[in-house]
């Protein structure tokens, strides 16, 4: 394998790099969960039930553990997760000429996620999680994610392992209530 660094123009094989990767592979079990929302219904529910996070807030907080225990506990409302941000692939898409209706939320919750990455730093690799929501080609709107029991279960913890499986069932629960709200 030959990798080229593009501003430089050098080559490098992989014989050079100091670096030697370890390869694992894990079976992960992908979630397609059809709504019956439109879109934008789907969305602006979605951002409904599941609070944003706002970042400078909770940098400021970090110098209060507390504190920000708290607003992060007060924060994760009736689904228990909150949005630390979106991107929306549908209008990149406009670079291609091709817009569409899809944006991906980076989702979870901090008090969460240390439940588990207190036992295994490597759990924070998927912590927080991501989900797109799209509409596809027939107009059929689309909720999609990895199933978290099935990311964090390659750690082999039976803590980190309890703490995924309500992850699972959060996950579903958001999609079910931002799919059922009035």
């Amino acid at each position: 394998m030959v990798l080229e660094l593009k501003r430089s123009g050098r080559r490098i094989s992989q014989k050079q790099c100091a670096a030697k990767a370890m390869e694992t592979q894990i079976k992960v079990s992908h979630q397609q969960v059809p709504v019956k929302s439109s879109y934008e219904t789907f969305r602006k529910n979605l951002e409904k039930i599941v609070n944003k996070l706002d970042p400078e807030l909770a940098s400021d907080m970090l110098k209060a553990p507390e504190t920000l225990k708290e607003y992060l506990a007060g924060l994760g409302g009736v689904t228990g997760l909150i949005i630390f941000g979106t991107q929306s692939h549908g209008d990149l898409l406009r670079i291609v000429g091709k817009p569409g209706k899809a944006i991906q939320y980076v989702i979870g919750n901090p008090l969460i996620a240390i439940q588990m990455t207190v036992h295994d730093i490597r759990a924070a690799l998927y912590a927080p999680l991501r989900m797109i929501v799209y509409e596809d080609n027939n107009g059929q709107v689309v909720v999609e994610y990895d199933q978290p029991s099935t990311l964090f279960g390659q750690f082999g913890n039976d803590d980190i392992m309890k703490v995924a499986v309500d992850l699972d069932i959060k996950m579903l629960n958001a999609i079910n209530m931002a799919d059922q709200y009035q």
